[in-house]
């Protein structure tokens, strides 16, 4: 198999306390794309991996910004050069009466920002994961601990980064094809 064809690494701990040691010193020793998969959460291991915080309340707020922007802009175009039409004496132009349908827009176009920006950040839809080829994977949901190494890493080099795991004393370490 290639090296183009190999996603990455992984090594399968039995403890929780194996894994975020695991990661703790893959970080240190340099390597920045990597994932764990873990029965359940683990306190500090998002850190240890290096999670990096995504900026979807930066679009979210974007999001509402262009949408309150639009629904007003959309209602003084069509009320006041599409449409002009008097309202009991009332200027074209009457901003109150915008304020339902702008906060309604606001609204919508923020939380479609936010459903698309979550999609992309966590590259989904992805109907098949890599790793879920490697054998014994499935036990991640039951009582094992899997650290993968990414091949997109600058740090990866194949048997290089496959004899660093093994000296972190795992059960096993696989390779994980694309």
């Amino acid at each position: 198999m290639s090296e183009q064809a190999l996603y990455g690494v992984m090594a399968c701990f039995e403890t929780q306390e194996e894994v975020l040691d695991a990661a703790k010193h893959a970080r240190a020793a340099g390597y920045r794309r990597m994932d764990a998969f873990t029965p359940y959460p683990i306190e500090g291991l998002s850190e240890a991996i290096g999670f990096e915080r995504i900026r979807l309340p930066l679009l979210v707020l974007i999001g509402g910004i262009c949408g309150c922007v639009g629904g007003f802009g959309m209602q003084y175009v069509a009320m006041v050069h599409g449409y002009p039409y008097d309202v009991g004496g009332r200027p074209l132009n009457s901003w109150p009466s915008f304020v339902p349908i702008t906060f309604e827009v606001t609204i919508l176009v923020a939380a479609l920002a936010a459903v698309f920006g979550m999609l992309v950040a966590s590259g989904l839809p992805r109907p098949h994961h890599p790793v879920f080829a490697v054998p014994g994977f499935e036990r991640a949901t039951f009582d094992r601990f899997f650290l993968c190494i990414e091949a997109e890493d600058p740090m990866f080099e194949r048997d290089a980064t496959r004899r660093f795991l093994e000296a972190l004393n795992p059960t096993d370490v696989s390779d994980v094809p694309c």
